[in-house]
Parts: C-alpha cells; structure tokens; sequence
C-alpha cells in the first residue's frame, strides 16, 4: 500500500472539472470588474471580450504551470509549497499581462488595458491572479481532504460491518451443526463439508471484490444448511432472467446476509414456514436483485427484526454505495405479510 505521506499534496487541476472551474473563476472576476459600480469607465462589448480573452489566457496558462509542477511542489512542506506555487502563479500572471500590455501599445489598439499604466496593469494582474490562485487551492486542498476522509471511513466501516457479519453467520451455523451430530450423524458430516465450502468462499472474499455468481452460489450453500434445520417449512425459488452479468465485481457477502435475514426473521418465526423468492434481472444496464419472504409484522411484537436486518442492510447498502457510487440503491420494507429487499447497481 502507498504510504499517504508519498501522495502529492498539491490538487490536481488536470482534470476538466478543475480546469473548468479555473476558468469559470477567470471569467467570474471579468463579469464583476466590468459590473462594478465605480463609475469611472464604461466597458463597451469589445472591451469585454478582449478583458475575457485575457483572464481566460491567463487562467489556462497557471492552471497548466501548477499541473506540470505540482508532483514537485508536493516534495515540498506544505507551507513552503503553496507559498510557491502562489509565487509562481503571479509571475506568470506578470509576464503574460506584460506581454499583452507591450502588444496593445506596439499595435496602438482600443483595449481596456489602454488607459493603464504598465506596472498598475501587471503589478495589479499578478496579485489578482495570485489571490484567487491561493483561494482556489485552499478550496480544492479541502474538497480532496474530505473526500478522501469520506473514501477511508467508507472502507474502515464496510470493514467492520463486514467483520461482524462473519461470527453472526459462524454461530449460528456451529449451532446448526451441534444439533445434527446426535441425531443424524450422516447428515452432520454433510453439512460440515457444506460450511467447509461456505467458509472458504466467505473467508476468501475479504482479499478482495467478489462476483454475482460467487455471490449466489455462497447464498445456495447457506441455504443448503438451513434447510436441513427448518425441512419443508423453508422453500427456495430462484428466478433468474438470463442473460445475467454473472461476473460483474460486487462487494463480498451482499446477498448472503439477505438471504440469512430472510431466513432468520421471517421464515424461522413463521409456524407454517414459507417461500424464498431470490429474482434476479438485468434491465437497461442495471442490475435488479430482489430477495422476498413472507415475514411477522415487525411492529406487532419485539422482534429483532429492525435490529439484525436493519444492521447488514446498513452495512450492504453502505459498501455498494462505496463500490458503485450513488447509482447505486438498496431498500427493505414490510407490507401485507412479506418483506422485501431490492438493491439495484449499475452494470458497466
């Protein structure tokens, strides 16, 4: 892993976004010099343009400077680095307004430089330049702060709330398996080679991102082993409607803790059992997955419902949103006797 000390400090500014912004501010500054209301001249629309010409050119220029130099900058202190960088925009903001002060007096054109003297026109340019410059690099250096701040709590909580999805799963599995070995040996040792092959799958999917089939064929093995617990009262239906993207990259355990809810607070507290229905679509470029199961009303007693649901739906919405972005959604809600989870990401 690279050390965070090793990353260049300086924002980057080249992006189009930045650059955009970095010449969106020129303009800005163009659009209240010639609005304010000093009353000491009159700008025409050619003065306009030609002052917009300008800050643009300008802009562009320090704006490709600080991009070339920011891997060196970055060497430097913090400090020391953005006082340079501030320097240097305004020498560069000082030769190009001298540059272009030089070539309206040669070519004795109209501009709205005419009636500036040089050092007030350069001198004036350069400190102007130097201090949106400062303004904008405080700005992005903060922007780039907090969502790398964002970035890190995002994976140090899926860290955690994935760790704490395990030894649910690991309990209550252990559970099911100590009270097979009495009562039907041959069916606990099926079962222990079943969570042999769950662990491994689960346990490997911590290295890295996994897959929609490693992720319906880990929720096929959970389910293999709560059905030996719970027989007929659990049924499963899978429905999926081909063509699927079987291998697009997914955070590891998003369907198993659905699936394991399902089972846990509804079908187990259901005397009559029921119905797993696992559907999965792909439908204008998105992924559809829906996991729906007859359920208790989880208002009409103490259920653990909004406590164990509510904590891996936090936690599977969280990293698909840190995986996907905000294209990413997931919703879970009761109605008439059923719960339903829906999560929905984007396919590339």
């Amino acid at each position: 892993m690279n050390d965070p000390r090793q990353q260049p400090w300086l924002p980057e500014l080249c992006r189009l976004p930045r650059l955009a912004a970095m010449l969106g501010l020129a303009e800005l500054v163009v659009v209240v010099v010639a609005l304010a209301p000093d009353g000491s001249r009159h700008w025409s629309l050619s003065d306009f343009l030609s002052a917009s010409g300008f800050a643009l050119w300008l802009s562009l220029a320090v704006t490709v400077c600080l991009c070339a130099a920011r891997t060196a900058l970055s060497r430097l202190p913090e400090a020391a680095g953005t006082a340079l960088a501030v320097a240097m925009t305004g020498l560069i903001a000082a030769a190009c307004a001298g540059i272009v002060h030089g070539l309206y007096g040669v070519l004795d054109a109209q501009s709205f430089a005419r009636h500036i003297g040089f050092w007030r026109f350069t001198l004036g340019s350069a400190t102007m330049t130097a201090l949106i410059v400062a303004l904008a690099l405080r700005y992005f250096y903060v922007s780039d702060r907090w969502a790398a701040q964002v970035v890190a709590n995002a994976r140090a909580q899926a860290d955690a709330l994935q760790a704490r999805i395990r030894p649910h799963f690991l309990f209550n599995s252990m559970n099911l398996i100590a009270s097979l070995v009495r009562r039907d040996p041959v069916v606990a040792e099926r079962a222990v080679l079943d969570l042999s092959d769950l662990f491994r799958a689960a346990l490997g999917a911590g290295e890295g991102d996994s897959t929609l089939q490693a992720e319906c064929e880990l929720a096929e093995r959970y389910l293999s082993i709560e059905s030996l617990r719970l027989g007929e009262r659990l049924q499963v239906q899978w429905q999926r409607d081909e063509p699927l993207p079987w291998s697009l990259p997914m955070p590891p355990l998003v369907l198993q803790p659905l699936v394991e809810n399902a089972v846990l607070h509804g079908i187990s507290r259901l005397p009559g059992g029921g119905t797993i229905v696992i559907a999965l679509s792909c439908v204008n470029g998105q992924l559809h997955i829906r996991v729906h199961n007859p359920a208790p009303d989880p208002q009409a007693r103490a259920l653990p419902l909004t406590q164990g649901a509510g904590h891996a739906q936090r936690s599977i919405a969280h990293r698909l949103a840190w995986r996907f972005g905000p294209a990413a959604r997931m919703t879970g809600a009761w109605s008439d006797g059923y719960y339903a989870c829906d999560i929905t990401v984007p396919v590339p």
